[in-house]
């Protein structure tokens, strides 16, 4: 009886030990995430992502800006439902499809191609092609301005063949997305460049808002301006990757962005952004705040619908 509870004895103390190993470890753990959230990281990410099972679900908002050089492909994903904005140039299909296959983006409910330019949908008939989509969004373009390039026919090709649906834009027409909302803004039936034909858009989420606008210039910006449906947003996808000919200084004073992305591409012989447009941005959205996906790689910003986050690639 004694060696009985010699080894009863032995085992509580054991028992204590762990217990007290344990909560010096859960101590440890509560500090360390006390100090990461204070320094803004997101632990919750973090695990995820440590697991394999960050790209498999989202309880927020997304906004991914994807880094597809000189052009523009904008994901926004939401519990309920997907939306994708332009999808780069032609080169760029296996990128795009891969960063939404590493997504588990199996479904797109809306895809909005805002100008029939090649970095905009270059690669469009290639995710059509691949990922199931239910409709696509573009704006009106009149006989003499209609594309009669090879990517755009190879477009309405994937279009027809995927038994697409296509919606003209109309400006204040609402697209759902679930707790979030799309707002479009169509461009003017007659443009004196295909930049000008750009539909924009306004994404709402509680008390967050973002502002896209493909490549339209300063016409088309005073354009959307007097819609009546343009008010301060949260994020700006600076117009026409940062060139001097977009975010106008009207259009800026409108929006008064906290902060901005600029999608263009790293050396690009446009020298897009020009340092004018960024200045004019700077106005509103500190420079700490304005992102270019030619030095951060995609820009990822996530909603709660109260605050926003911000991932970068680099």
């Amino acid at each position: 009886m004694a060696g009985k509870k010699s080894k009863h004895k032995k085992h509580k103390q054991e028992n204590k030990k762990i217990g007290i190993i344990l909560g010096v470890i859960f101590t440890i753990i509560l500090i360390i995430m006390s100090i990461a959230e204070a320094r803004g990281y997101d632990l919750q990410w973090e695990l995820k992502k440590l697991l394999g099972l960050a790209d498999e679900c989202t309880e927020n908002l997304e906004v991914h800006f994807i880094d597809v050089g000189q052009g523009d492909c904008i994901l926004i994903r939401t519990p309920e439902k997907n939306m994708l904005i332009d999808s780069g140039e032609t080169d760029k299909g296996d990128v795009v499809l891969g960063y939404l296959k590493s997504k588990n983006i199996k479904k797109l409910d809306y895809v909005i191609g805002t100008h029939p330019h090649s970095d905009h949908l270059g690669c469009m008939s290639e995710i059509i092609d691949e990922i199931k989509t239910d409709e696509i969004i573009m704006p009106y373009l009149p006989d003499e301005d209609f594309p009669t390039t090879r990517y755009f026919e190879k477009l309405l090709i994937s279009l027809e063949e995927n038994d697409v649906d296509i919606t003209e834009a109309e400006t204040g027409m609402k697209l759902n997305l679930g707790e979030a909302e799309v707002l479009l803004l169509a461009p003017q039936e007659k443009n004196s460049n295909t930049n000008n034909y750009s539909v924009g858009a306004v994404l709402t989420h509680g008390r967050n808002n973002f502002v896209f606008t493909g490549d339209a210039e300063k016409s088309a910006e005073k354009h959307f301006i007097e819609s009546g449906l343009l008010e301060k947003c949260t994020v700006y996808k600076a117009g026409h990757h940062g060139s001097n000919t977009s975010s106008s200084e009207e259009f800026m004073a409108k929006l008064r962005p906290d902060y901005a992305v600029i999608m263009c591409g790293e050396g690009n012989s446009y020298n897009h952004p020009e340092d004018e447009a960024v200045a004019r941005i700077a106005k509103y959205a500190d420079k700490k705040n304005i992102y270019r996906t030619d030095l951060s790689g995609t820009v990822v910003v996530i909603s709660d619908g109260e605050g926003i986050g911000i991932k970068t690639e680099k």
